[in-house]
C-alpha cells in the first residue's frame, strides 16, 4: 500500500482503540521547545518535581531518539475525556463541595491509555509489519505537547496544553515510538491569537508567560505533585479546588463548542461521586476508605494525606462554620500535614462567637504537638485570630 493508504489504516485502526487523533511525526525536538524548557529548568520552576531536572532526562527529553534504538517515527495519538458538567462560576460556587479536574472523574488514565496504546501497537506489527515500538503514557521523559504540535495533532496553547480545532483541549496525549519509517504530518499552525483568557483566569497566575506555567503557583502541580505544607499566601487562591484545576480548559474559545465523548462512551468512565464532592465526607475517610473510595482513580497519587490536606484548605476558604467540627476531628490526626492545615482552617474560620474556644484549643495543641511544622501553623492562627479580633 502507498502512504497515504498505510497512514488511512493506521488511523482507522486507532480509532477502534478510543484514540480520537493520530498523527505521526518525527523523533525530533524543534528548538523552540528545546530552550523552553531549558529556561524553566533554569529558573526552578518545576518545585520539587526534581526528575525534570535530572541530566539525563533532560537530555532524552531534548533528544527522542535515545527513547528506542532505532526508533524513525512517533505515532502522536489524544484519547478524549468528558468535560466538568458544571460552569466554572458554578464550581466555585459548590457550597461545601471540591472541584476535581475533569480528567480525575473516572479511572486512571494511565492505565487505561497504556492498555490500549500497547494492544494499538500489537496490531500494528500486521499494518506496518514487524518493528520496534515503545508506548509513553505521560510518566516517560517525552515533551508529548512538542511532538503533538509537530504530528499536527494540535497546538500548544498559551496554558501549555495541545489544543484541537474540534475537540478543544479535553483530551490526553500518548505516543508509540516505532522503527516503521512513516511519512511525517505537517505541523500545527497556533490558533490562539491574542486570546489570553487562559493567562487571565488563572488564580494563582501560575502562567507567568504565554505557554510558560511555573509549576510552583499551579493549583494542579501544589494538589497533586506538592507533598508538603502549601505556602500560606497560596492558600486562599485555591478556593475549593482539591485535585488539579481545570479553570483556563474552562475559560479557552476553541472548548465553547468543543466536541467531546458522552460520558457513556468516555473510556475513563467518569463517575457522579467525583464531581464536586461533598467536603465533609472526603474528611472523615481513613486509610482504608480512601483506598477503596479512589482504588481504580489517579487521585490515588496523593495520598489520604495529599487529598485531606487539599480538602482542609477548601473548608478554610469556604467561610463555613458549619465545618469547624469536622476540622477539630482531624487536628489529631496521624498525619502532620492534614492537623497542620486544619489548624489553619480552623483559624481562617474562627470569628466572634468562637474565637475563645479556637484560641483555647490551639493552646491545648501547642503541649504536646512535636512536629515543628505544625507548630509554626498553630502560632500563626493565633497570631491570625489575634490581629482578627484584637484578642488578648
Amino acid at each position: 500500500m502507498d502512504a497515504s493508504e498505510q497512514k488511512h489504516l493506521i488511523r482507522t485502526t486507532a480509532a477502534t482503540y478510543g484514540f480520537a487523533q493520530c498523527r505521526v511525526t518525527q523523533p525530533v525536538t524543534a528548538q523552540v521547545h528545546l530552550d523552553g524548557l531549558q529556561h524553566w529548568v533554569s529558573a526552578g520552576m518545576y518545585g520539587n518535581m526534581d526528575w525534570m531536572a535530572e541530566s539525563d532526562r533532560f537530555e532524552r527529553r531534548n533528544h527522542p531518539m535515545s527513547m528506542l534504538n532505532g526508533v524513525q517515527s512517533v505515532i502522536s495519538l489524544c484519547m478524549p475525556y468528558t468535560p466538568p458538567a458544571y460552569s466554572l462560576d458554578a464550581a466555585c460556587d459548590a457550597a461545601g463541595q471540591g472541584a476535581i479536574t475533569a480528567y480525575a472523574h473516572g479511572d486512571d488514565y494511565h492505565d487505561v491509555m497504556k492498555k490500549r496504546l500497547k494492544a494499538l501497537a500489537a496490531e500494528l506489527d500486521a499494518v506496518l509489519g514487524k518493528h520496534d515500538q515503545r508506548v509513553f503514557v505521560d510518566t516517560a521523559p517525552v515533551l508529548e505537547h512538542a511532538l503533538a504540535a509537530s504530528a499536527g495533532l494540535g497546538w500548544q496553547g498559551k496554558h501549555s496544553l495541545t489544543i484541537h480545532r474540534e475537540l478543544g483541549s479535553w483530551f490526553l496525549l500518548g505516543e508509540i515510538f516505532t522503527t516503521a519509517e512513516l511519512e511525517p504530518d505537517a505541523p500545527s499552525e497556533n490558533h490562539c491569537g491574542t486570546c489570553s483568557a487562559c493567562m487571565g483566569i488563572c488564580p494563582t497566575k501560575a502562567i507567568v508567560a504565554p505557554y510558560v506555567v511555573d509549576a510552583r503557583l499551579c493549583i494542579s502541580y501544589l494538589t497533586i505533585e506538592f507533598d508538603g505544607f502549601i505556602p500560606l499566601d497560596l492558600r486562599p487562591l485555591m478556593g475549593n479546588r482539591i485535585y488539579g484545576c481545570d479553570d483556563c480548559q474552562l475559560v479557552c474559545p476553541w472548548n465553547s463548542h468543543a466536541v467531546s465523548p458522552v460520558a457513556s462512551s468516555d473510556l475513563l468512565s467518569p463517575r457522579g461521586e467525583n464531581q464536586l464532592p461533598d467536603l465533609a465526607s472526603l474528611l472523615r475517610l481513613n486509610e482504608e476508605a480512601f483506598r477503596r473510595r479512589f482504588r481504580k482513580s489517579p487521585i490515588r497519587r496523593t495520598k489520604r494525606r495529599g487529598l485531606l490536606r487539599n480538602v482542609c484548605i477548601a473548608m478554610g476558604n469556604s467561610g463555613q462554620t458549619a465545618f469547624v467540627n469536622d476540622l477539630m476531628d482531624v487536628v489529631s490526626d496521624d498525619e502532620a500535614v492534614i492537623r497542620g492545615h486544619a489548624i489553619w482552617a480552623l483559624g481562617q474560620l474562627s470569628n466572634s462567637e468562637n474565637k475563645a474556644e479556637m484560641m483555647t484549643l490551639f493552646r491545648t495543641l501547642s503541649g504536646h504537638e512535636k512536629d515543628n511544622d505544625v507548630l509554626k501553623e498553630i502560632s500563626l492562627s493565633i497570631k491570625y485570630i489575634r490581629g482578627k479580633y484584637d484578642y488578648t
